[in-house]
């Protein structure tokens, strides 16, 4: 698949935007700035980036806590995340729910709770929507390896492959769930064979490559927005940091985190954008410096933002009542 220069600069802005985001929020976690706890993605930003860049407007996606990429991509500011990481009314939940339980609609995002793998059935619901509207759209969702053990998982791989339902299911794997190494998880080799009971189509990718999962995903979206149903996407990675900032993940060996930092994606990518003169030096530097702004101005804002007011605890928690009825 060619895909275009302006894309795949795209592509790079996305995976230093959501790096840079994550690792100030580690960093004033650490510094007791910031409400709850830290999860975040380093060292797997290819995966959300990759399937997130891949989605059409209208189409709709159902991530899960590690993909801030695909919220940075839908449209959830820098700013609006950091304040929600600050407990402010400017964050995306208006300084409600934890930190990184978010979505918006209005961006084509759902929410999700902590249960991974939840998600698996909503966006197959949204894809049933969309076949019985006769809309040409697609669902994405996405969970961890983990998650594919869960029983909400299954549920809907069978449902969505029985019905062929337009709808991609996208795997992270990086190798623990929470502790647990994938080989304790699961006898088999691959998790995209988890598919095959289904009769869906699977694809392996490389979860640091964002090309190759973009490439993937975009492949994917087109067959199901086509009529031809769900895929089930593998995304190889290794989860660099713990299950969250509180932990040391000193179960991970320590080689096994030294031979994957040479696969780190943003370095990757940053390779294969200078060798196949794709951009220059100074491309690169310019990226940087742009990231660097922003996250500085979201920093800036969400400490300038006001907390929410007592009563807006009681603001949204309904449905609109219909006079007259």
């Amino acid at each position: 698949m060619d895909i275009k220069r302006e894309d795949l600069l795209q592509l790079y802005y996305y995976l230093k935007l959501t790096r840079r985001l994550e690792d100030r929020v580690t960093s004033l976690y650490h510094q007791g700035k910031i409400l709850g706890g830290a999860w975040t993605s380093n060292g797997t930003e290819a995966v959300s980036v990759g399937y997130g860049c891949a989605l059409e407007r209208n189409d709709i996606a159902a991530p899960y806590f590690r993909d801030m990429g695909v919220f940075l991509i839908r449209g959830i500011t820098a700013k609006r995340i950091m304040a929600q990481y600050f407990g402010k009314k400017t964050g995306v939940t208006g300084g409600k729910e934890g930190n990184v339980h978010i979505g918006d609609l209005n961006f084509g995002v759902f929410g999700f709770p902590s249960h991974l793998a939840d998600n698996y059935p909503v966006g197959t619901g949204a894809a049933l929507a969309f076949k019985i509207r006769g809309e040409k759209r697609v669902a994405v969702a996405c969970t961890g390896d983990g998650g594919t053990s869960r029983g909400d998982f299954h549920e809907a791989m069978n449902f969505a492959a029985a019905r062929k339902l337009p709808i991609v299911f996208i795997c992270n794997n990086n190798q623990y769930a929470y502790s647990t190494p994938l080989r304790l998880q699961m006898a088999i080799k691959d998790i995209s064979e988890r598919a095959r009971a289904y009769g869906m189509p699977s694809k392996i990718v490389d979860g640091n490559n964002v090309v190759a999962v973009y490439t993937a995903a975009k492949e994917a979206y087109d067959i199901a927005r086509n009529g031809g149903g769900p895929t089930f996407i593998e995304c190889k990675t290794m989860r660099m940091h713990g299950h969250s900032e509180h932990d040391s993940a000193k179960y991970v060996p320590r080689e096994l985190l030294e031979e994957w930092k040479k696969k780190d994606p943003i370095l990757n990518m940053e390779k294969y954008l200078l060798e196949n003169n794709h951009a220059k030096k100074n491309d690169i530097d310019g990226i940087d410096s742009r990231v660097k702004n922003e996250i500085e101005e979201a920093e800036t804002f969400a400490i300038e933002s006001a907390y929410p007011e007592s009563e807006d605890g009681m603001k949204g928690l309904y449905a609109t009542p219909i006079v007259g009825e």
